[in-house]
């Protein structure tokens, strides 16, 4: 039987974990929900699609100020107080849209939105970097497989609301959900104490090779030596944000061209077409579910590698396919490999360079997201876009390079002196185990 004291930080962080789990699943349905009711919204403030355009660059600005400033944030008050924080904001300013009428005024409000979505999720993220480390299990993925789901919760039940509902009506019960669900969890995830890390001894005990120490504080928030971080770490956390930026890229180019590209270049029927990205997600959700089994069997950077080489492969297929059965297997196969990807960058960055490193990956990764749609649409003008979605294979292939090139960091040491499995959730092999053993306890 297990001695009671080593039960009840089990228990903890299991309540933790779920919470957790809840706000990220939050903030993917509150997201989706937010999106289906854009047309509703464009025609109520009489935007042509220009303005449309030029008022949802609020959500962008928000979101990528908000990132960069959240990781220092973190770092100062903790992140799961500001997990809470940005949720309460999220829920309340999702129902400003609606009370908009004209662009300039919907732009404004949506600066608000994008501030408390890039909030949250740099938020949140820094907080699962330090419960994968406490846990010792690389679970990443199933905190994003949260947020995939509950976004395709919100897109279902928001088109089945949006012939019953006004926009106005549609967005305040999403204001009332998101409140009531930050009640019920925002006191686990606040009340939860620090996660244990490295046998309690903290983060990194020689941070930098300078010899400083990250102590923990109440809710999470940690005390950084005045030396910050090395050169050496900023360079490795941002090549951790150029894989998230890929693999994004490839997410924002296929929500908003993948239909087209089926119905117009491939004469599939409209509820067809609009069926590709369902798949896609659906596809990328699964993965997600079943990332922490392949991290532990596979290791960081065959995860990588092998996610990059299969998404290239499935995008070449959904681009140059001739059939749209074909095109549909490989949006289903590119969402597969693109699943973990995202998910291990940020982790990987996070457990370098704590909360900023999160924050940094965040926002390259989301630079990603708002880089794929135009970029495809210069190309398709200048080429097609079969040609153009053949971007996205591209990038996927080169987040695999840079996986494989960067393995050295995703598995042995890291530039903080300690061992990445100690930072991302791998096993580590007990005292005195063989040769062949310890190679197998250590991620790969």
């Amino acid at each position: 039987m297990p001695p009671l004291n080593k039960l009840a930080p089990s228990r903890s962080l299991a309540r933790l974990r779920i919470a957790l789990t809840v706000f990220f699943a939050l903030d993917g349905f509150l997201f989706a929900g937010w999106v289906v009711r854009i047309p509703a919204i464009k025609e109520q403030t009489g935007a042509s699609a220009g303005d449309l355009g030029l008022a949802l660059l609020g959500v962008s600005a928000g979101a990528v100020v908000t990132m960069t400033l959240t990781g220092r944030l973190c770092g100062r008050f903790g992140s799961r107080p500001l997990t809470v924080a940005a949720a309460v904001l999220l829920s309340l300013g999702i129902a400003l849209p609606a009370q908009t009428h004209s662009p300039l005024s919907l732009g404004l409000v949506l600066l608000v939105f994008g501030a408390a979505y890039g909030g949250i999720n740099v938020a949140m993220n820094s907080a699962a970097v330090d419960l994968v480390v406490a846990l010792r299990r690389p679970v990443m993925p199933g905190f994003h497989a949260a947020f995939s789901l509950g976004g395709m919760i919100g897109a279902g039940l928001g088109g089945l609301l949006a012939t019953g509902l006004s926009p106005a009506s549609h967005l305040l019960v999403l204001t009332v959900t998101g409140l009531v669900v930050t009640a019920a969890a925002g006191p686990v995830l606040l009340r939860a104490p620090s996660p244990p890390v490295d046998g309690g001894t903290g983060r990194a005990a020689a941070r930098e090779g300078h010899g400083g120490e990250r102590t923990a504080r109440p809710g999470g928030g940690r005390e950084d030596d005045r030396a910050g971080l090395s050169g050496r770490t900023r360079r490795l956390v941002v090549v951790f944000g150029v894989i998230a930026l890929c693999t994004a890229y490839g997410e924002g180019a296929l929500a908003d061209w993948g239909a087209l590209h089926l119905e117009q270049d491939l004469g599939a029927h409209p509820g067809v077409a609009a069926a590709g990205y369902s798949l896609f997600a659906l596809a990328m959700t699964a993965g997600r579910l079943s990332g922490t089994t392949m991290l532990e069997r596979l290791g960081q950077t065959r995860t990588l590698v092998a996610g990059g080489a299969t998404a290239a492969a499935g995008m070449l297929l959904g681009s140059l396919a001739p059939t749209v059965w074909l095109a549909l297997l490989g949006f289903a196969v590119t969402g597969l490999g693109l699943a973990n990807i995202f998910p291990v960058a940020v982790a990987r960055a996070g457990a370098l360079a704590g909360p900023r490193g999160v924050a940094t990956a965040s926002t390259l990764g989301y630079g990603g997201m708002l880089l794929g749609p135009p970029v495809i649409g210069f190309l398709a003008d200048w080429f097609s876009l079969p040609v153009a979605l053949t971007t996205v294979a591209a990038l996927a292939a080169v987040a695999a390079v840079i996986g494989y090139t960067a393995r050295g960091t995703a598995d042995g040491g890291t530039a903080d002196g300690g061992t990445a499995e100690a930072r991302a959730g791998g096993r580590r092999a007990p005292a005195g185990a063989t040769r062949d053993e310890r190679c197998r306890a250590e991620p790969r």
